[in-house]
């Protein structure tokens, strides 16, 4: 671990970023935030890139391939589903060359916030990360709430020890929260540890998840009860194909994100940082590939349609254990525990530094900037995603699902923000490039930049226009309502401390450097 002298509000720099280490993005990029001593504490370099591959593919994944297989087929239909996730992936890649390019610019932590500070200033970046702070820490919460749900499927008797009262028609049983409590305490403490533990277990988990799958799948394949006339009719036949599909296409930003952890992750890559785009490319074709194999092996396994409308615990689960028996289940829980684990890992590091670039703009207390001494690692950030998490499994899964969708709009605000700001950046072809940017001149990228815009736009209007596939529910628009009323407030009590900032202190201290020349204001005295 190293540090730097803390450059003060009225210091002066020059960057050029997207070039070679020797610059002055990344000499600098891993600034912390400055210590009592005026020294700026960087976080170690020590993320390898299959570490940061798994991170994002687990985080991506989740228990959402292992459980919910039965939910999006009673919605499309198997080939619906298929083709909605496929098309869904597709669409999160055109985003992701937005994030590809920017991790490569800034490999700083905060991704979106970071990002959204270069492009649009303070205020901007911190709606941004206001709401990609809920998203993340709720997700994270959601994670070990499933670990609780598999524990009524596997251990029930352990789980459902001690009922406590009922929220919103879910029973809350203090097994289940007990559950949640050790996983949240057990991921903090290897988070903790170091980033190099978290990645090297985080790929372990990947490793095993995905063969898992690969077994069940080629299972339910050759055994004799799996056939794929079980998966008729392939659409589902109440619903328009069209419209299924669009239903499962609408939750895309939540089926996928995760691989945003990239770019939060960036100023630790011990590897070149413009690898981001095609470590965040082959992540998302994972994801896409173990979403469809799953729903494949369900729909093979046993006919989908029987699936539909029960009160089964885990449908998925009865259906790979009517084509394979008890292997066939103890594969699946141990890939969607695995599915949990890296879940849980990777928004702890996306949540983390998230708080920890907050921390350096002095948006939220300057103690959330502070590093470990001896692990290098944003311990306070790590500690508030514990403490925040370990309130949600008392309120009970319904509850924390609502939460939980409303935060879905926060991701597609900080996709909007990204695309954006990288549209600022990218130059036609037939413009000179910026002298502080390198590699911006480019049409296909500008204009995939800007498709990535008009797809953010349109999942917004999904989750809020009402009529639409995947429209909020009330209880999650009351809950949007509340966290943005608690962010003005926020905002709002640290604005005259802001104030006092100028953007180039607050520049120096999350980028590492000056944004570019181009997108500086005339005066940067005062908050932007």
């Amino acid at each position: 671990m190293s540090t730097t002298r803390a450059t003060g509000p009225g210091a002066s720099a020059a960057t050029t970023h997207g070039q070679a280490p020797a610059t002055g993005a990344d000499t600098a990029a891993n600034l912390a935030g400055p210590t009592e001593t005026g020294e700026i504490t960087r976080l170690q370099k020590n993320l390898k890139p299959h570490w940061v591959w798994a991170i994002a593919l687990g985080s991506a994944v989740g228990w959402g391939a292992f459980v919910l297989p039965t939910d999006w087929m009673a919605a499309a239909g198997p080939m619906g589903a298929l083709l909605g996730l496929a098309i869904g992936g597709g669409l999160m890649i055109l985003v992701g060359v937005s994030y590809g390019f920017l991790a490569r610019t800034f490999p700083v932590s905060g991704g979106a916030f970071a990002y959204t500070l270069v492009g649009f200033g303070r205020t901007h970046a911190f709606i941004c990360a206001w709401f990609m702070t809920l998203g993340y820490t709720s997700i994270v919460a959601l994670n070990a709430s499933a670990l609780a749900l598999l524990g009524r499927r596997v251990f029930p008797q352990v789980a459902e020890l001690g009922y406590l009262y009922n929220v919103a028609g879910w029973d809350v049983y203090f097994g289940e929260v007990m559950i949640a409590t050790v996983a949240l305490v057990v991921f903090a403490f290897i988070n903790i540890t170091g980033a190099s533990f978290s990645g090297r277990a985080q790929f372990i988990f990947c490793v095993i998840m995905v063969s898992a799958v690969i077994i069940v799948l080629i299972g339910v394949i050759v055994s004799p009860a799996g056939q794929l006339s079980n998966a008729e009719p392939v659409f589902h036949p109440d619903i328009n194909p069209l419209a299924g599909i669009m239903a499962i296409v609408a939750i895309a930003p939540w089926a996928y994100i995760g691989f945003d952890n990239i770019p939060q992750a960036a100023e630790e890559f011990d590897f070149p940082a413009k690898k981001a785009f095609s470590l965040i490319v082959w992540s998302l074709l994972a994801a896409t590939g173990l979403y469809c194999a799953m729903i494949l092996a369900t729909a093979s396994a046993y006919p989908w349609q029987d699936l539909m409308g029960t009160d089964r615990v885990w449908a998925t689960a009865d259906a790979i254990m009517a084509s394979m028996g008890v292997f066939g289940l103890v594969l699946l829980v141990i890939a969607a525990s695995m599915g949990i684990f890296t879940g849980l890992n990777g928004f702890f590091v996306s949540g983390s530094r998230v708080l920890l670039a907050m921390g350096r703009a002095e948006m939220i207390p300057a103690v959330f900037s502070r590093v470990h001494r001896k692990h290098g690692t944003p311990h306070i950030g790590i500690f508030f995603v514990m403490a925040f998490c370990l309130v949600a499994p008392w309120f009970g899964r319904t509850a924390l699902s609502w939460i939980v969708d409303m935060a879905s709009i926060g991701f597609t605000f900080a996709f909007l923000y990204t695309c954006a700001c990288a549209f600022k950046l990218f130059r036609w072809s037939h413009q000179e490039d910026h002298a502080d940017v390198e590699g911006a001149r480019s049409t296909p990228r500008k204009i995939m930049a800007a498709a990535g815009v008009v797809v953010a736009i349109a999942f917004c209007l999904l989750l809020l226009v009402p009529g639409s596939p995947a429209q909020l529910t009330l209880p999650s628009m009351i809950a949007m309502g509340i966290w943005i009323l608690v962010g003005v407030v926020f905002y709002l009590l640290r604005r005259s401390h802001n104030r006092t900032l100028s953007d180039h202190y607050v520049d120096e201290a999350v980028l590492g450097g000056p944004r570019p020349e181009f997108l500086r204001r005339p005066s940067s005295t005062t908050a932007s």
